[in-house]
């Protein structure tokens, strides 16, 4: 081994650590599992998909086996967490989640497999999920993808698109949605709806609990990961994509849904960023149903990381039901 692959330049723990000879360790995540013809404790069919070969942008897709063949469902589209650098649509707890959401739900889920920072800084995580947003709104027209899905085009209510994420994912459903507000989707699709759970937003002036003094913020992993992740962010921590309500950011008023859940968990070191994001867009003169759950003695992600306990078969259930 080379002797910069062995000397640590960046750690941010328990997450990653990058050497100096440009190596990446993952700290965190679970590992990858393949999809399922039938997973055993849902009945749930999934297969994984390519979206694009350049970009990379790949999926994983989810039918419940309750859905018939001439029934058309709506359709989730869904950003995993993993502060923009780890976890994975194809991870072990991301697809235990979302058979639960499919499940449950009785709806068609695809989970976009997006390019990771720092290998792959942002924006290029945003750009990626909305491409791929693109091309699953495509199927409903024909608008000449050579690469349709069938899933898609036979049991998807275009009618009925919902985004959704957790965390980092639960930021790229903002950013999505802002993007909607004011850009075209392809056969003139709508986004009826999203949910963004324990949302990740920071920025350089304290909300609620969290820590007051400039060193101690800088020193957060919240910080601390978005600088390695976009080094080129104008505004650094107050760029509107990680602060969507910063001086200057485009209102909230421009979301493109009409349905917008907001969940946090009490334990969680963001909840009061995304309660403080939760009043931002109620107070924006957003014209949509705007919903806030607050979960208590939970922590970040806790129905992902901790989905057998009763908090987060709860959670996923009200999550499901926003969807129907």
């Amino acid at each position: 081994m080379d002797s910069l692959d062995k000397e640590v330049a960046i750690e941010i723990l328990p997450f990653i650590r990058i050497y100096k000879g440009g190596s990446v360790e993952r700290l965190a995540g679970s590992p990858n599992v393949p999809p399922s013809t039938e997973d055993p404790e849902t009945g749930v069919s999934s297969k994984d998909i390519t979206i694009s070969d350049n970009p990379p942008i790949s999926a994983r897709i989810y039918l419940p086996k309750q859905v018939e063949q001439h029934q058309k469902v709506p359709l989730l589209v869904y950003f995993h967490g993993g502060g923009f650098c780890f976890e994975s649509a194809f991870s072990f707890v991301e697809t235990k989640y979302m058979n639960s959401l499919a499940y449950y739900a009785k709806v068609v889920v695809i989970s976009i497999e997006y390019r990771l920072a720092p290998e792959h800084p942002l924006p290029i995580a945003y750009d990626d999920c909305w491409a791929g947003l693109q091309w699953v709104v495509s199927h409903s027209v024909d608008c000449g993808v050579d690469n349709k899905e069938p899933w898609l085009s036979t049991y998807v209510d275009f009618d009925r698109v919902y985004v959704a994420g957790d965390s980092a994912g639960a930021n790229l459903a903002h950013n999505i949605l802002m993007r909607a507000g004011s850009e075209a989707l392809n056969g003139g699709v709508k986004i009826t709806g999203a949910f963004v759970t324990h949302p990740y937003f920071w920025g350089s002036k304290p909300v609620g609990s969290e820590p007051k003094s400039i060193d101690k913020r800088e020193k957060c992993a919240m910080y601390t990961i978005w600088h390695l992740i976009y080094p080129e962010a104008p505004g650094g921590i107050d760029n509107p994509m990680i602060n969507p309500v910063s001086p200057g950011a485009p209102s909230l008023a421009g979301l493109g849904c009409s349905r917008l859940l907001v969940s946090v968990a009490e334990k969680d070191a963001l909840r009061d960023r995304g309660i403080f994001y939760y009043n931002a867009v109620k107070e924006s003169g957003w014209k949509g149903e705007l919903v806030l759950v607050q979960v208590e003695r939970e922590d970040h992600a806790f129905q992902i990381l901790n989905y057998e306990s009763e908090n987060a078969k709860k959670l996923i259930k009200r999550l499901a039901s926003f969807l129907v």
